[in-house]
């Protein structure tokens, strides 16, 4: 790598220049650093939350950092440094996370990049639930579900239909009626062949599912196990959507890395401490099924739960893949250290 003492930044606008708005580049980065992560060829300390009002903030208000070391051939250091207040929207008129990716030659450890983290952290989020449906959602689903209409939402959506032919109805539902509209909108437009419909309540969203994806910042959960159907693969991306009893009635549970799982009192973790739930009944992580090790789908009428907390490992990779589309057409702003 060019150990030039500058770096590249690149905004938000440059990375949609590079196709950083569309799923394809994020798809491909985050199976790569799933499959580095069952390798174990990785560096990922333990992600710290900073708080400033641990007692009565809102689970969705902090700033995490978020370092890593992917190897192999993405061979790239960095770290996310994302926040988030659960009311930017409501409140500020502004998304509500925000966040820069820097990333460093691991050869120097050097910095050699910064770019724009919201659009980058969304849509690698958006990956892991495509990823995981590739392996743990029924055969040709057709019937999409989510729970939450923002812009976390819209990026899991647009993936799914971008990835995924099959997909013939999708289901909205938002605590916010406007913001359910608004989307279903959207999604008319870019996907004409779509149906999309937004349910009154969660639980008619929630029963129409084949793929279920939650994208809310709810701080409590509020889905049982009785509205999942046979045969549904969710996609917990929010963490803390479903009871205590989903996971421990599902026939599978995956998630992206157990150590990263079991804390910060999600629901994993509580049951974990309740003596109810452990490493032992996990089915796997995620990168295991990529690599082969252990089986993804196996029956049509599982259900399957990946609870994703987010990887660092995901974002580096996915700056890696932007960052290189940027040297190879000269696009970004350089800046001297």
């Amino acid at each position: 790598m060019n150990q030039q003492q500058s770096i590249l930044y690149l905004s938000k606008q440059d990375i949609i220049a590079l196709g950083g708005n569309t799923s394809h580049p994020y798809v491909r980065a985050v199976r790569r650093a799933l499959e580095l992560h069952a390798q174990k060829d990785f560096v990922q300390p333990l992600k710290p939350y900073l708080r400033t009002d641990e007692k009565n903030g809102h689970i969705a208000d902090r700033i995490i950092a978020m370092p890593a070391y992917v190897g192999g051939d993405v061979s790239m250091s960095g770290l996310k440094w994302i926040g988030s207040k659960h009311d930017n929207p409501s409140r500020r008129g502004i998304e509500r996370a925000s966040g820069l990716i820097i990333l460093n030659d691991p050869e120097s450890n050097y910095p050699i990049a910064i770019l724009e983290a919201s659009l980058i952290s969304g849509m690698r989020t958006a990956a892991v639930t495509v990823i995981g449906a590739q392996h743990l959602a029924k055969p040709e689903f057709t019937k999409v579900s989510s729970i939450g209409c923002g812009v976390i939402a819209r990026m899991q959506l647009t993936s799914l239909l971008e990835q995924f032919a099959a997909i013939r109805n999708v289901y909205l539902f938002d605590v916010n009626d406007q913001a359910a509209n608004r989307l279903a909108a959207e999604l008319r437009e870019t996907f004409p062949h779509v149906t999309v419909q937004v349910a009154e309540m969660a639980e008619n969203a929630v029963r129409q599912a084949e793929v279920l994806v939650t994208a809310t910042v709810a701080a409590e959960p509020y889905i049982p196990f009785e509205w999942l159907n046979k045969g549904t693969f969710v996609s917990n991306i929010s963490i803390m959507d479903l009871h205590k009893e989903v996971f421990l009635r599902a026939d599978k549970v995956v998630v992206d890395d157990w150590d990263q799982a079991n804390r910060e009192k999600k629901v994993i973790h509580q049951l974990v401490l309740e003596g109810r739930f452990s490493r032992e009944q996990l089915h796997a992580e995620l990168g295991e099924i990529l690599i082969g090790k252990k089986p993804g789908r196996e029956a049509e009428d599982e259900i399957i739960i990946l609870n994703p907390m987010g990887m660092a490992v995901e974002d580096i990779a996915s700056a890696a893949e932007i960052y290189r589309k940027a040297i190879a057409n000269d696009v970004g702003t350089k800046l001297h250290l």
